[in-house]
């Protein structure tokens, strides 16, 4: 490893010399691991395990392993643990939620011969641990309130990540403008992303991804339809997404779910249904913040139930539709 090249990387992050201390030190002991073994995404995950099993499975390890594999331009194995770090909050807040809404005595019936789910299981590996905790949470309190509870969304988002959204809505004033500025936005992130060789997320943007986000008007921002918001999720792994005949595997780079993604490819996917109201919950987030209120948020397509693409229809407020000049020369 360049070491000074390493420092120079963590600096430029703003992070203290602590923090730099920390990242060295797994990262070195990752490296000793990694020694004739291939840069693999399963690689990531098999060192995961071992973090697991020592207790060692923070958030901090992970972000520093990040760091690492983004130094070295290992990007296989920069995706394994970016599976592991994206969503991984979602077994303990669940764990979290269930108390609150139904208590401890339902929380811990519900999650009987599990307990808490620990943080870093490798994706393959999460559904068996959650869909059993699910299926039992449905049977527990009834389909319509594990749905509810599901779309409050078990990601830890905070508002600062949709703080820019809420400036740009507040100064245009008009919801269908501020899609379309919203969705210019978005693809200049893609060709920024393409033009840098970086990664958006955990996949390459190719042209015919920039096609496909362009030639969909749900994608990348949303589309108005009266009171609602209707928005595709761009695949998860676009290029492969793209050049898969396979309709099963198609479905499966599609989903960016991690604690469901795995089963498109058994078929058991009564439970991973459910658990889509989840990312329901988490589309929706960004316009609770604009608006400053909650709001419904309805499931439309699914690839778990089917579907070519995941879409999903998030409920105005009023005051949002007053704004827009369609509904202004239609009053």
């Amino acid at each position: 490893m360049d070491k000074q090249g390493f420092r120079k990387m963590l600096q430029g992050l703003y992070l203290d010399e602590q923090a730099i201390k920390n990242t060295f030190a797994i990262s070195e002991r990752f490296e000793e691991y990694l020694n004739d073994k291939k840069p693999t995404t399963e690689t990531a995950w098999d060192f995961s395990k071992i973090l697991i099993k020592e207790k060692n499975n923070d958030f901090r390890s992970y972000l520093a392993l990040l760091f690492y594999c983004q130094f070295i331009k290992q990007d296989d194995m920069y995706v394994g643990f970016m599976e592991l770090v994206d969503g991984g909050e979602v077994g303990d807040n669940l764990y979290k939620s269930v108390a609150e809404k139904f208590g401890k005595e339902v929380r811990d019936e519900v999650f009987k011969g599990k307990g808490k789910i620990p943080y870093g299981i490798p994706s393959p590996e999460k559904p068996a641990y959650l869909h059993p905790i699910i299926k039992k949470l449905q049977k527990t309190i009834g389909t319509r309130a594990c749905k509810e509870l599901l779309s409050d969304c078990l990601r830890d988002l905070p508002d600062r990540m949709f703080l820019d959204d809420r400036k740009e809505y507040l100064k245009i004033n008009d919801i269908d403008e501020f899609l379309i500025k919203k969705k210019e936005n978005f693809l200049e992130n893609l060709k920024n992303c393409q033009k840098e060789k970086r990664l958006f997320f955990v996949q390459e943007i190719t042209d015919d991804a920039l096609d496909l986000v362009r030639g969909n008007p749900e994608m990348g921002a949303g589309k108005r339809e009266g009171n609602k918001i209707v928005e595709t999720k761009i695949p998860y792994m676009t290029k492969k997404y793209l050049a898969e005949k396979d309709p099963t595997l198609k479905r499966y780079y599609a989903c960016h779910c991690p604690w469901s993604r795995d089963v498109i490819k058994n078929g058991n996917l009564v439970p991973a249904q459910i658990f889509c109201h989840c990312s329901a919950g988490f589309m929706k987030k960004s316009w609770e913040f604009i608006f400053k209120q909650p709001l419904k948020v309805d499931v439309l397509e699914t690839v778990l139930n089917g579907g070519e693409y995941c879409r999903f229809a998030v409920h105005l407020p009023e005051e949002a539709l007053k704004k827009t000049k369609k509904e202004k020369q239609h009053a």
